[in-house]
């Protein structure tokens, strides 16, 4: 199914800068023209924007060993996932893009001003995140109102659950809809600027933490204290 809700994709040039590998307090103290190409790339980026959420529920049937067994005869075969997501009364997957036009034009002018597009390409990563947040947040709220509690979001590539374990059981579970977004041998998305997430709702389901507690750089990532603050 696709998300109808008209989502807010809220992000700023320090995302746009993380978004390229940088530290924004480093480059706002040395290099400050650098910041200003930052910002030129976040305005055009919103009118390259595709946003789209796709998402499919499957109530939870039980949990054997490292599976947790959905409805339908699906399964989802994870170890990180059944120990944290094996109580939930049913998952959500999601799958969120921006589409491939911020990706074109990255690639039409990359040879012409590589700075530009390194910032414009770090734009579409801080706005797919948004687009993730955005749709996360809207499903914490939908089991809000249920008095049901949600999970964090998990995704492959988390400790314990790899992409190329996670990405080919989430495409399955996705179904058709899933299609918008093509996954290759080598479990690499396109467009790119894709992310898929696995959620659990249910009456006593706590949050297993933050996103970064089990993600497979929790040891080296620099980002650890801004989303320390935004988890």
């Amino acid at each position: 199914m696709e998300l109808q809700e008209n989502l807010d994709l809220i992000y700023d040039v320090d995302a746009v800068l993380r978004g390229q590998g940088a530290d924004a307090a480093i480059l706002r103290a040395r290099r400050p023209g650098l910041v200003k190409v930052a910002e030129k790339a976040m305005q055009e980026s919103f009118s390259l924007l595709l946003p789209k959420v796709i998402y499919q529920e499957y109530a939870v049937e039980g949990v054997l060993h490292e599976r947790i067994l959905l409805q339908g005869g699906q399964k989802i075969d994870s170890k990180l996932l059944a120990q944290h997501l094996g109580g939930a009364s049913r998952l959500i997957v999601i799958l969120a893009t921006i589409g491939e036009k911020l990706e074109e034009q990255v690639s039409k002018i990359w040879d012409a001003d590589m700075v530009y597009a390194l910032a414009l390409d770090g734009a579409g990563s801080a706005s797919v995140e948004a687009l993730a947040n955005a749709a996360c947040l809207y499903f914490e709220k939908q089991a809000e109102q249920e008095k049901l509690e949600a999970s964090i979001p998990f995704s492959p590539g988390m400790v314990d659950w790899t992409v190329r374990d996670g990405q080919p059981q989430i495409f399955n579970l996705l179904g058709e809809e899933g299609s918008i977004v093509n996954l290759t041998p080598s479990c690499i998305m396109i467009p790119q600027k894709s992310l898929t997430m696995i959620m659990g709702i249910g009456a006593n389901l706590k949050s297993a933490g933050r996103a970064c507690d089990f993600c497979s750089m929790r040891e080296t990532c620099r980002y650890q204290d801004h989303y320390a603050i935004t988890q």
